[in-house]
Order: C-alpha cells, then sequence, then structure tokens
C-alpha cells in the first residue's frame, strides 16, 4: 500500500507546518509521505526546533519552503494550521482530503525564552494530538 501524502500549510512554514511535517513523520513512520510549505519562505524556528527535540524529534535539517512546488502534485490530505494560509488557500486542487486545524501563532508568544517555548510546546502537542486522532486511525 502506497504512503499517504501529506502536506501541511502555514503563512511562512517557520513552526506549526514544520512541527506537523516533523510529527508525521515521526510517529506514522513509512505509511505516510510528509510535506510542509507556506504561503511564503522564511526560517525554521529555532524554538519550533527545541520543542521537537523534546519529544526527540529533529527537525533542525528540515527547510522552509513555499507552496509553489507542490501545487501540480496530488496529495490524500492537504491540512492548513494557520487562518491566514486557510484564507490564503481555501481550494487546493489536487487534494483528496482538505482540512483546516486552526492553531494560535507560537512566533507571536511574548516573555521569557522559557514562556515563549511553553506556547510552542502547547501547539505541539495540540498538533501531536490532531495527528493522532485524525490521520493516524484513519
Amino acid at each position: 500500500m502506497a504512503a499517504r501524502r501529506v502536506l501541511f500549510l502555514c503563512t511562512h512554514n517557520s513552526a506549526r507546518s514544520q512541527m506537523a511535517e516533523g510529527l508525521l513523520r515521526h510517529l506514522g513512520g513509512d505509511r505516510f509521505d510528509a510535506h510542509s510549505a507556506g504561503t511564503e519562505a522564511t526560517q525554521v524556528r529555532p524554538l519550533a526546533i527545541t520543542a521537537m527535540h523534546e519529544l526527540g524529534v529533529d527537525i533542525s535539517t528540515q527547510t522552509s519552503k513555499t507552496l509553489d512546488p507542490y501545487v501540480d502534485q496530488q496529495f490524500d490530505h492537504v491540512i492548513t494550521v494557520c487562518d491566514d494560509a486557510n484564507e490564503t488557500c481555501p481550494f487546493f486542487p489536487n487534494a483528496t482530503h482538505r482540512s483546516h486545524w486552526s492553531l494560535p501563532d507560537p512566533s507571536k508568544a511574548t516573555g521569557t525564552p522559557e514562556e515563549q517555548l511553553a506556547v510552542y510546546r502547547t501547539v505541539r502537542d495540540e498538533l501531536r494530538s490532531r495527528i493522532e486522532s485524525e490521520l493516524l486511525t484513519r
């Protein structure tokens, strides 16, 4: 059986979508072909890398990408993880299933580095929960 292809979309492809890609790759193994992209490319945020490292998931070599290379590709699931990307990309022509997971932007967290990291952990854990309940159990 072929791996299910999943694309996570966010605005900057710097935190939420990157964490989701890494989590699905880690939790789903060879059952999934996980990707992430943004409406614009920036860089993977260090606190996202730290939050994922705590779970034993290394996303430090992932890069921020635009969705351009993926537009003509076939996906089983396209999932937006931020409201801006959901509005910008309401239709993805080659997706069998399209979902939206509205998650707060951890890059907007304020406070001490530890307080900011706590927000990344919360978003990471919500992503893990959604991946386990909506993708891994199907």
